[in-house]
């Protein structure tokens, strides 16, 4: 149960470093501070349920865009966050492909980093 608790955590903190990278870079991204935390949500909840069901639709029809899934449910996740949330906004197709690679790879590195700033060492006291 912790995992699953530090790996939800770890994920919205990843997700939130992402869209915060790409929001900073991107002129015609805009997130209001207000509601930048329903925001983060909102993209991890579709992101983690999109990302197996996206998968494995790509599987079963042998796709090449199978190593792309990832990338692919950033964009989805990005367009139904826009569609429900009132402070998040990015306009133009260059920004939202730019906003998905941005939010992606931030993302990404995100949450290879945040797990060795001390959360592992603390998972591991715990266990012993």
């Amino acid at each position: 149960m912790i995992r699953f608790l530090v790996r939800i955590g770890v994920s919205l903190a990843a997700n939130a470093i992402g869209l915060l990278v790409a929001a900073l870079v991107l002129d015609k991204m805009d997130v209001d501070v207000a509601s930048f935390l329903v925001a983060v949500v909102i993209f991890t909840i579709v992101l983690g349920l999109l990302l197996p069901f996206i998968a494995s639709q790509l599987r079963r029809r042998q796709s090449a865009a199978l190593g792309g899934v990832a990338l692919i449910a950033t964009l989805v996740s990005l367009i139904v966050t826009d569609l429900l949330s009132d402070g998040f906004s990015i306009d133009g197709i260059g920004t939202w492909l730019a906003a998905a690679v941005i939010v992606w790879a931030a993302s990404l590195a995100a949450a290879f980093i945040l797990p060795f700033l001390g959360l592992k060492k603390y998972l591991e006291q715990r266990q012993e």
